[in-house]
C-alpha cells in the first residue's frame, strides 16, 4: 500500500457555531425558554476546545426558565464537565466525541457527560471500579490543578461518577432552590 502524502497547510475559516448544528437541535442553543417542557435533551460534542461556547449555549438553555444565578451555575458546572472530558479522556482526541444529557427532574436539573475514557491502561480490568475524587486543596485560590471537581463538590446538590475509567459518565444534580447551596454564601 503506498504511503499516503501528508496535508498541505490550510487556511483558517471562521464559521458560525450555529452552522454545526442541524436545524432540528437549533433549539437547544439559542438561550430562550420558549420550550422549557423537555425531560430530557441530550448532545454529542466533538473533540475541539473551540467548541466550549457551543456547550455553554447548550447548558444555557437548558436552563434558560431559572434565575440568572442558577443559569450561570449550571452553565458553570456543566462546562468544567466538558473541559475534564476535553482535557482527561480519549474525548480529547481528533475524530472522538462526549456527550452532554440533561434531565429535567420536579426539583432539578441532572447533567451527566459520557466521555471516551481514559487510554488503555494495562492495570486496570474492565471490571475495576475508580471513583473521582475532589482535590482536597482545589478551592485554594493559590492551587494550580483540581479546581473542578472541588468546585462541583462544593456547589452541586449531588454528583458522582461510574466509576468506569473506559467509558466515564460523570454526572450532579443542581436543585432549582439555592437557598441550601453553597452558591449564595460564595457570590457575595
Amino acid at each position: 500500500m503506498p504511503a499516503l502524502a501528508p496535508v498541505p497547510p490550510m487556511a483558517e475559516v471562521t464559521i458560525a457555531l450555529n452552522d454545526l448544528v442541524p436545524h432540528a437541535y437549533r433549539h437547544y442553543f439559542n438561550g430562550r425558554p420558549d420550550r422549557p417542557y423537555y425531560s430530557s435533551r441530550r448532545y454529542d460534542f466533538g473533540s475541539s476546545p473551540l467548541l466550549l461556547p457551543l456547550v455553554r449555549a447548550f447548558l444555557d438553555t437548558c436552563a434558560a426558565e431559572h434565575s440568572t444565578d442558577y443559569r450561570y451555575l449550571f452553565t458553570l458546572m456543566g462546562s468544567e464537565l466538558a473541559s475534564n472530558a476535553l482535557k482527561h479522556s480519549r474525548s480529547g482526541l481528533p475524530g472522538r466525541d462526549y456527550r452532554l444529557v440533561c434531565e429535567r427532574q420536579r426539583d432539578g436539573l441532572r447533567l451527566t457527560c459520557r466521555d471516551d475514557g481514559i487510554a488503555n491502561d494495562p492495570t486496570t480490568s474492565v471490571h475495576d471500579r475508580r471513583h473521582l475524587t475532589p482535590d482536597p486543596g482545589g478551592l485554594n485560590p493559590n492551587s494550580d490543578a483540581g479546581r473542578g471537581l472541588a468546585m462541583i463538590n462544593a456547589l452541586a446538590t449531588a454528583w458522582g461518577d461510574n466509576g468506569r475509567p473506559g467509558h466515564r459518565n460523570v454526572w450532579f444534580f443542581l436543585a432549582y432552590d439555592l437557598k441550601d447551596s453553597a452558591w449564595p454564601d460564595l457570590s457575595r
